[in-house]
């Protein structure tokens, strides 16, 4: 018999459970960012406030022999165009979501009293799709047209976002909190005039 001891397989095998165990978790935690469920940001952005409809035109005194104009009114500030209701999906989420043009023609998606909670990779869509309840409507987003805004700001309070000049929104039904990196609905809104 030889001098050398052989090592112990079980030991050999234990080491890389554990092992292996390590890089699993260290390659979960990179990934799924489980402490930013117990991390809120909170964004307090200026609301526009929406004028209740549009200025009214003052009557021209007519000069003798002159044609009457009627001036066109225009909106005396932000005038409303959609408003919806946040429902929760995967995460429970409350708030408002308001579209808003102001009187320069520049449209802005507003996020209103928003709570949710807060993940990785969480963006603010426009989307073609319908709103739906419960689990069924987790994923329904994710298969319609979409224009992006952006990353969420933060997950609670109010925040304000450019809807870019060239987006019809007349295509857009409803707007989504969705998680790109787990293809999931945090919370929607169906939008109504």
């Amino acid at each position: 018999m030889s001098g050398t001891r052989t090592p112990n397989r079980r030991r050999i095998w234990i080491v890389a459970v554990v092992g292996v165990a390590a890089v699993g978790l260290v390659l979960g935690l990179v990934l799924f960012k489980p402490w930013l469920l117990f991390v809120d940001v909170k964004v307090d952005g200026q609301l526009p406030i929406v004028a209740s409809g549009p200025a009214q035109a003052q009557p021209a005194t007519p000069a003798p022999f002159a044609p009457t104009l009627t001036p066109i009114p225009v909106p005396a500030g932000p005038v409303q165009l959609a408003v919806g209701t946040l429902i929760s999906h995967e995460h429970a989420t409350t708030g408002t979501v308001r579209i808003v043009r102001q009187p320069d023609g520049a449209r802005l998606l507003s996020l209103e009293n928003l709570a949710t909670s807060n993940g990785p990779d969480v963006h603010v869509w426009l989307s073609a799709a319908h709103v739906v309840e419960g689990t069924a409507g987790w994923f329904t987003a994710g298969s319609a047209d979409y224009n992006d805004l952006g990353l969420i700001k933060g997950n609670l309070g109010n925040q304000i976002y450019q809807i870019p000049a060239d987006v019809d929104l007349s295509k857009y039904r409803s707007v989504d909190l969705w998680c790109a990196q787990f293809s999931v609905s945090f919370g929607a809104a169906e939008l109504a005039p």
